[in-house]
């Protein structure tokens, strides 16, 4: 399970380093990929698996289902880490995500979450966590 927040750089080359606390976890081979809400996400090759296998069951006549799975799989790229703990991020999911320098990287249960800094200030305003909590009820989540 990944939980946390690392305040990163990424380098000109597009290189970021993965936390310590978050390497053993991912293993030799993991998954990179578009994320919702305009970050990235790294999946660990058993938990990208369990996802690819939901995906593969969405039905192919269903036009949003065939979105939503390309969304994920088209930009999805394999990848391992250097001797210096860091992964190459390709240019069209720093573009996607908009990593230009300052990242943040979170632990989400199952997968780690790529934010530019600027996107993870914007996206996580907890002033609504009343509403959400009540939504999460309808969720069965109950605290």
């Amino acid at each position: 399970m990944f939980m946390g927040e690392y305040s990163h750089t990424i380098d000109t080359k597009g290189r970021l380093i993965i936390p310590s606390k978050f390497r053993e976890e991912l293993g030799d081979e993991f998954v990179l990929t578009k994320g919702l809400d305009g970050c990235l996400s790294i999946y660990p090759m058993e938990q990208w698996k369990i996802f690819e296998k939901k995906l593969e069951a969405l039905p192919l006549t269903n036009k949003n289902a065939r979105k939503f799975s390309r969304f994920f799989v088209a930009g999805a790229t394999t990848c391992e880490l250097d001797r210096q703990g860091r992964v190459l991020v390709p240019a069209t999911l720093r573009e996607f995500a908009g990593l230009e320098k300052d990242v943040v990287l979170t632990g989400n249960l199952n997968r780690i979450e790529v934010w530019s800094k600027a996107k993870w200030s914007e996206n996580n305003d907890y002033d609504d966590m009343d509403a959400i909590a009540e939504d999460m009820q309808e969720m069965g989540i109950i605290i």
